[in-house]
């Protein structure tokens, strides 16, 4: 259990410093002659009050409740079925894996409301799995929530505020950033409006409703601690302290001015309940998302097929990049679109399509973003300089799962300078590894295992200078100041990557 410290969780606040605190008091002078300073205008000039927003929201707020059908005994002991009841009634869906961090659809729904019946004389008995929030997106009944609410479900119900309950049809979900479209057969609506994630501040109060734990109808409110916190592949979330708990997630974030600028999805925990930090889905994405869900039941995403990394600090400046940004290429598919491009493993992507790359995880999502087919310009970094190219977009699709390649190494030459030795690739080798050239790592001791290099590991660089054989690679590292640390570009299996070795430490 955490615990906060303070009196009872009251603040404490020193006193602002009086005049004969603040500095030696001025000459006596009559008070009508005394110059009256402006009082400074308040940068906060109270709590606000969340009741018009409720009034407005509320209405478009809806619960989401999911079922399953589950086989059932002819017979039993009552006493079983009682027991059964009773964890249905108050514990909801026996407990499964959740991804870290991730709210589960409803940990703990109350007792079960509406509905079909509950069976007992046949096979199947439909039983409720969960609960979760959702919102009215358009007067003609479509409703977002999020993908792990619907998850799994074998039916879907929505029941407005007004106590109206309709079965849903999914349209699609996207597990990829956790929204989900769900259709009711309803007219006339109150469909929320979409607010402007990109004016939206941190420190800026924000308000959610949902159904935690089942309790339908819950307001919440907190402020924006964070936006673009990188939790998630292909999605910035919005970072509040507002109380999200399970049975929140689909509901919606909404500003001071009653729009929706995110989906409440995600808490971080240790217990399951909410502890202060929750995250939503910004609106921007979901709604590029869901617009895509309602025209073609899918997302359709790019991809140039490459795996990266973040660039540190270090190696940032030893290759002559300056500032660590961009994302490091580790490893090109063969034959994908950025192979085909000239993108080579090693490469650090600056920008995509004119955007700046200033972190390994905008990369995704600015190609994640551009239709497939489509002609873009990449601008890497290799070996001290910056390139253009230009790469075809191509669909992303379900991730493969490659063999790592281990090739026979030929007769091993010692180079001691870095505690390491190699032996050149074959033809056959660098054929079967798709590479131009690089030495094979035979043994590795001294400086080099200090930096993480291991016996198998192909170099490709050294000191920003690609290597073709054991030769060069000689020579290169005898030009090299041995005072100053030497970048040193690797592969190891499909995974390229950096190390930095400095030959003068113990």
């Amino acid at each position: 259990m955490l615990a906060v410290g303070g009196l009872g969780g009251i603040a404490l606040w020193s006193p602002l410093p009086t005049q004969a605190q603040a500095g030696p008091a001025p000459s006596a002078q009559p008070l009508a002659a005394l110059p009256l300073a402006a009082a400074p205008a308040p940068l906060v000039r109270g709590l606000p009050d969340f009741s018009q927003l409720v009034e407005a929201v509320g209405p478009s707020v809806v619960n989401i409740r999911t079922t399953e059908k589950t086989k059932v005994s002819q017979a039993g002991p009552e006493g079983d079925e009682e027991m059964q009841d009773f964890f249905r009634r108050f514990f909801g869906a026996p407990p499964g894996a959740l991804p870290p961090g991730a709210m589960p659809p409803g940990a703990a729904p109350g007792p079960r409301r509406g509905g079909p019946p509950r069976g007992g004389n046949g096979p199947d008995e439909e039983t409720n799995r969960g609960v979760g929030s959702g919102f009215i997106l358009t007067a003609d009944g479509y409703v977002m929530t999020n993908a792990h609410v619907i998850d799994g479900a074998d039916e879907v119900y929505v029941t407005l505020p007004d106590k109206r309950e309709f079965k849903a049809k999914v349209i699609g979900a996207d597990k990829r950033t956790d929204v989900a479209v769900v259709k009711i057969e309803a007219a006339g609506l109150p469909a929320v409006k979409i607010g402007d994630v990109n004016r939206l501040k941190v420190g800026e109060w924000v308000m959610a409703i949902g159904s935690p734990f089942g309790l339908e109808n819950t307001v919440t409110a907190g402020i924006v601690s964070a936006k673009a916190r990188d939790t998630g592949e292909f999605l910035p979330f919005i970072q509040t302290d507002v109380a999200i708990n399970p049975g929140n997630s689909g509901g919606p974030l909404i500003n001071m001015a009653g729009e929706v600028v995110g989906i409440n999805s995600q808490i971080l925990s240790r217990s399951g309940g909410f502890m202060g930090i929750s995250f939503a889905i910004p609106m921007d994405e979901a709604t590029r998302v869901s617009d895509q869900l309602r025209s073609l039941g899918r997302v359709v995403r790019g991809r140039i097929g490459v795996q990266i990394a973040e660039v540190p600090k270090e190696i940032a400046e030893s290759i002559g990049l300056g500032k660590p940004s961009g994302a490091l290429v580790r490893a090109v598919e063969p034959g994908g679109p950025a192979d085909r491009a000239g993108i080579e493993a090693g490469d650090i992507i600056t920008r995509f399509d004119g955007k700046t790359v200033e972190k390994s995880g905008d990369l995704p999502r600015l190609v994640g973003n551009t239709q497939p087919g489509a002609k873009s310009s990449i601008e890497v970094f290799r070996r001290g300089q910056s390139r253009q190219l230009g790469v075809t977009v191509a669909e992303l699709e379900p991730e493969k799962v490659k063999t790592a390649l281990k090739p026979t190494p030929s007769a091993p030459t010692p180079v001691g300078v870095l505690g390491l030795t190699l032996s050149d690739l074959s033809a056959e080798q660098k054929v079967e590894l798709k590479l131009k050239g690089g030495v094979r790592v035979d043994k590795v001791e001294g400086a080099s295992a200090r930096a993480g290099l291991n016996e198998g590991d192909i170099i490709l660089a050294v000191a920003n200078v690609e290597i073709g054989d054991i030769r060069q690679f000689e020579a290169v590292v005898a030009k090299a100041d041995k005072s100053k640390p030497i970048s040193v570009l690797f592969r190891r299996g499909e995974w390229a990557q950096y190390a930095l070795v400095r030959p003068g430490t113990r």
